[in-house]
C-alpha cells in the first residue's frame, strides 16, 4: 500500500497510489472557527490569552483534519487495493472537493465509485456513491470491517454491476 504526498495527481491508469486531499476549504474552517472561539478570550484575559487560545485550537483543529483526510485516504487505498486483488479493473484514482466533503472518484470500465467524506476526527464519515446509490458509514467502523467492506462491494459493483450492465 503506498500513500502518494502529491494532490495533483489525475492520471487515468491506476499506478497503486491514491492521492493526497487536504482540503483548505476545511482549514480555513478549521481557522475562522478557532478565531470565533479564541475571540471570546479577549475581555477575560486579553489578547495574549487569545493568541495563545487561537494558536492552540487552529493548530489542533489542523491535526484533526489531516488526520481524518489520513484516514478516508487509506480507506479508499486499502478499497481499492482489495478490489485489484479480487479481480476488479480500475482505470485510475483522481480526487476532488465539493462542499466541505472530501471525495475520490475511482474509474472503472462499469462506472465511477465516489469514495469520500468529511475529514474531520472525530466526526470522519465514509461515503460510498455509485451510479447514484450511496452509503454513508463511521470511518471507524469501516476500518475495522474493510475486509467484508470491500468483499460486499466488490460483488456489488463489479460483479452485479458488470452482469447488470452486460445484459
Amino acid at each position: 500500500m503506498q500513500l502518494e504526498q502529491s494532490s495533483r495527481e489525475t492520471t487515468a491508469a491506476w499506478s497503486g497510489t491514491v492521492p493526497s486531499a487536504v482540503d483548505v476549504r476545511v482549514l480555513g474552517l478549521v481557522v475562522v472557527t478557532a478565531g470565533l472561539a479564541a475571540s471570546i478570550n479577549v475581555p477575560y484575559g486579553g489578547l495574549p490569552m487569545a493568541a495563545v487560545a487561537f494558536a492552540l485550537l487552529a493548530s489542533g483543529g489542523g491535526a484533526l483534519h489531516l488526520l481524518g483526510e489520513r484516514k478516508l485516504r487509506r480507506l479508499t487505498d486499502d478499497l481499492v487495493e482489495r478490489w485489484v486483488a479480487a479481480g476488479g479493473k480500475i482505470d485510475g484514482v483522481t480526487r476532488s472537493s465539493n462542499g466541505m466533503e472530501t471525495a475520490w472518484h475511482v474509474h472503472t470500465p462499469d462506472g465511477e465509485i465516489v469514495i469520500g467524506g468529511v475529514a474531520l476526527v472525530p466526526i470522519t464519515r465514509l461515503s460510498i456513491e455509485w451510479q447514484g446509490i450511496g452509503d454513508t458509514m463511521d470511518a471507524s467502523e469501516a476500518e475495522a470491517n474493510i475486509d467484508h467492506l470491500a468483499e460486499s462491494l466488490y460483488r456489488e459493483i463489479f460483479e452485479l454491476g458488470s452482469a447488470t450492465q452486460q445484459a
